[in-house]
């Protein structure tokens, strides 16, 4: 049977699994964008289209690094929900 405990402890795990995704894709993209903040600041180089290249393409690594753990993560994560889901309704 659903209780409130159980639905929360659902979303508080789909909340955690978000934000270990996310933060592997955005950190690196703030890391990038602190050390080309640097150079623009040590050079004074204001040009924004400097900043977003390395950004997208740091990301994009991150993506192809990460990709195949981050749809196990997802994948695992959907196998027990539909697991729990199965004990849950009866």
């Amino acid at each position: 049977m659903l209780t409130p405990d159980v639905a929360v402890d659902l979303v508080v795990e789909a909340l955690n699994i978000t934000m270990v995704l996310v933060l592997v894709l955005v950190v690196p993209g703030l890391a990038a964008g602190l050390v080309v903040a640097l150079f623009q600041a040590a050079t004074q180089i204001n040009e924004q289209t400097l900043s977003f290249l390395p950004k997208l393409l740091i990301t994009l690594l991150a993506i192809i690094v990460t990709g195949r753990w981050m749809a196990g993560y997802l994948m695992d994560y959907c196998v027990s929900i539909f697991t729990r889901a199965a004990t849950l309704v009866g």
